[in-house]
């Protein structure tokens, strides 16, 4: 009982407190979503299409409800502010998640590279280097980038750029 009042005064103390402690640094949507942020904030500001399509991305693939990806979302903005290298969020995806997972994780950094309709050079080499730190050959990296790449090809454009209408 003392520990459910201490946890209380707690959360109302420092209510950024209980989102550290949701998203723990070993916890593997976490250092995947750090990642997506990461993708999507290499060239200048996230665009709107770009910050929904991560929304929607962490909502989907971790099937986690609105409140809860934002507080994930800003979990990760945080840590990935932090970070020196992709080697801090590879490491804990490597001991989490099986090769097929590492494969939707990369799938989701091309989805957020190609979320605004360019490919940068500096996104491509990212998404590369996090891939090999991720143990996902070249072949599958590539072939993941052309699966999305023809994805978004096939979408109708939207009034906010051409993957608005994905979202």
């Amino acid at each position: 009982m003392l520990d459910g009042l201490r946890q209380f005064i707690a959360d109302i103390v420092a209510p950024d407190a209980q989102v550290d402690r949701m998203f723990d640094d070993n916890d593997y949507r976490l250092a995947a979503t750090a990642l997506l942020v990461h993708v999507i904030s290499l060239d200048g500001e996230p665009t709107v299409v770009e910050k929904r399509k991560l929304h929607g991305l962490i909502e989907s693939r971790f099937k986690l409800d609105p409140g809860t990806a934002d507080r994930l979302i800003a979990s990760a903005m945080r840590v990935e502010g932090e970070a020196v290298d992709l080697y801090r969020f590879t490491s804990v995806i490597m001991r989490s998640v099986n090769e097929e997972g590492r494969l939707r994780i990369v799938e989701m950094m091309w989805e957020l590279v190609f979320a605004d309709g360019q490919v940068s050079e500096f996104e491509d080499n990212v998404v590369w280097r996090a891939a090999d730190l991720l143990g996902i050959s070249s072949r599958d990296r590539l072939d993941l980038k052309h699966r999305v790449a023809q994805r978004q090809a096939a979408l109708p454009k939207g009034p906010w750029g051409p993957a608005d209408a994905a979202i």
